[in-house]
């Protein structure tokens, strides 16, 4: 494989270089404060947002993995991209106003407003479980995955290069720099990307020869219900449960929107980042097939599938050009890993330290942030090794690991806005239960060759079937313990909740623009439906 050259070097330097202007600028004046620090002032406008949250979903995961799948047959990946829309949009027009009027900082508060501070300390914990075990481990991985392929760097060293140059970042800049290095790294990103696919899909022959060395089956969204990983019945009613979960709950995600300056421009930067959701399917899945298919014609090794992305920009492009793209890869694994890393530090200030030592000052609350951003690290490099005794494609790992986690967390959500009678006893029983369910799960999938019987249906289950039947289980055990139980105080709960939903006039700024858009977002996942099936 072609390794960069100097001119190469040269753009990945100088990205470097605007990356860390960008970030020690906007990171100068925010250790004093920390809603500059941990939302950037809640004064950011709409595109910066959606650029943000595109960014940060937009991680290794997805460079490496969605191509890994594309080039693996798994083309039906790309429904959790399409679906996305669906839950970016939930969160826009549902979740948003009741979050930013409450003037939360995390999830985890939210909850504690909604229901009660059990549901708070339960929701942190597992959400910081949750990064380290999926978003941070994932990420580091496929960084150091990148160095090795495309800069012969040994796997560990690209690891953890990656991990301090964004840790760094990340601790000087805060959540401003965070927002601007991600609008940055969005540029970057999408221009590599389409590189990539438009001189792959030049090198295999067009489109009419990639369909026709692929084959149909390639190129088909949907499966059989007893497809193994992505029957159709799992893609439509188990994907939008993960999808709720990340998107409308999730602090990683929702902390974007939180730093928004009105209702309004949060709204619209959800419907922005819906848009901008459906270009993965041509972007990181369809070099993938283009990725098999030249090693169907001979023109490219390709040993692992994972491998189908860093084979294509290391055989195909020109000096300077590779440079770009690999930067791009780079701009996605830093704003990624910058992403999770200050959402770490943000629950970790405000829903453990801050509850903790009520004293505090805002200068010892940022330290503290930048102090919870070193720990995550030492956990996500320790979990790499583990990752390929649940899935051998980093994607699939990520989505089935968040099936065992997400359905309890996005019932006590979704019920908790939509059902005023919802309490608090009601959501820890969920969420309770739901976390012994989804551990024996994951404890029986690692242990799955020495099972047999039930045990072993339990362990094999599809992982989109499991997230649908836990989640019906969950809200099942939410209602019914809430009914047995006294109802939660009407006054604290009604702000909280659909029955009485205040109004508010930036809301109105735009909406049938935003009602436009979001129309045409749906009418995009339809196309690609009907185009792909």
């Amino acid at each position: 494989m072609n390794r960069l050259v100097l001119l190469d070097w040269a753009v990945i330097a100088l990205y470097f270089c605007a990356t860390y202007a960008v970030v020690f600028w906007h990171g100068r004046t925010n250790r004093e404060n920390s809603t500059e620090f941990f939302l950037a002032g809640r004064n950011a406008g709409w595109f910066i947002v959606g650029a943000s949250i595109f960014a940060s979903n937009i991680g290794s995961e997805h460079l490496i993995g969605l191509a890994g799948s594309g080039a693996a047959g798994a083309f039906p990946a790309a429904q959790f991209e399409l679906l996305a829309a669906f839950a970016l949009l939930l969160l826009g027009w549902l979740f948003v106003p009741f979050y930013i009027r409450s003037g939360v900082f995390t999830m985890p508060e939210f909850l504690e407003r909604r229901y009660s501070a059990g549901a708070r300390y339960y929701l942190a914990a597992i959400s910081i479980l949750a990064y380290v075990l999926t978003k941070i481990s994932v990420t580091i991985a496929a960084g150091g995955l990148v160095f090795e392929a495309l800069m012969g760097i040994d796997f560990w060293t690209g690891a953890v290069i990656i991990v301090v140059a964004t840790g760094v970042y990340t601790v000087i800049g805060g959540m401003r720099a965070v927002l601007y290095a991600d609008m940055m790294q969005f540029i970057v990103m999408i221009g590599g990307a389409a590189a990539v696919t438009l001189i792959g899909l030049d090198r295999a022959g067009g489109w009419d020869s990639v369909r026709t060395t692929a084959g149909p089956e390639f190129l088909d969204l949907w499966r059989a219900s007893s497809d193994p990983d992505f029957p159709w019945t799992g893609i439509i009613f188990g994907a939008p449960i993960l999808a709720i979960w990340y998107w409308c709950t999730d602090q990683f995600i929702v902390q974007r929107t939180l730093s928004a300056k009105s209702i309004a421009a949060a709204r619209r930067a959800t419907i922005f980042a819906a848009l901008l959701k459906q270009s993965p399917l041509f972007l990181f899945v369809l070099p993938g097939v283009i990725a098999y298919t030249l090693a169907q014609q001979g023109a490219l090794e390709l040993g692992d599938a994972d491998q189908a992305l860093p084979a294509l920009i290391g055989a195909l492009l020109p000096a300077g050009i590779k440079g770009l793209v690999v930067a791009g890869l780079l701009a996605a694994l830093m704003s990624s890993l910058s992403s999770v890393f200050n959402s770490c530090a943000t629950l970790i200030t405000m829903d453990v330290y801050k509850k903790l030592a009520p004293h505090h000052s805002e200068r010892r609350l940022v330290a503290v942030g930048q102090l919870a951003t070193l720990a995550m690290v030492g956990f996500g490099l320790a979990w790499i090794p583990f990752m390929d005794a649940i899935s051998g494609q980093l994607y699939v790992y990520l989505q089935s690991v968040q099936s065992y986690i997400s359905p309890p967390i996005a019932a006590v959500f979704l019920v908790g806005v939509a059902w005023p009678r919802a309490n608090s006893r009601g959501a820890l029983a969920a969420l309770g239960a739901g976390l012994v369910v989804g551990l024996a799960r994951l404890i029986a999938e690692l242990n799955r060759a020495s099972l047999s019987g039930w045990l072993e249906t339990f362990a094999t289950m599809n992982f989109l079937h499991f997230a649908v039947l836990l989640f019906a289980g969950s809200i099942a055990v939410l209602v019914l313990v809430s009914l047995w139980t006294r109802a939660p105080d009407p006054d604290r709960v009604a702000p909280l909740t659909l029955g009485s939903r205040s109004g508010d006039g930036q809301e109105e700024v735009n909406r049938g623009a935003d009602i436009a858009l979001s129309a045409l977002v749906l009418a995009l996942v339809a196309a690609a439906w009907i185009g792909f099936s």
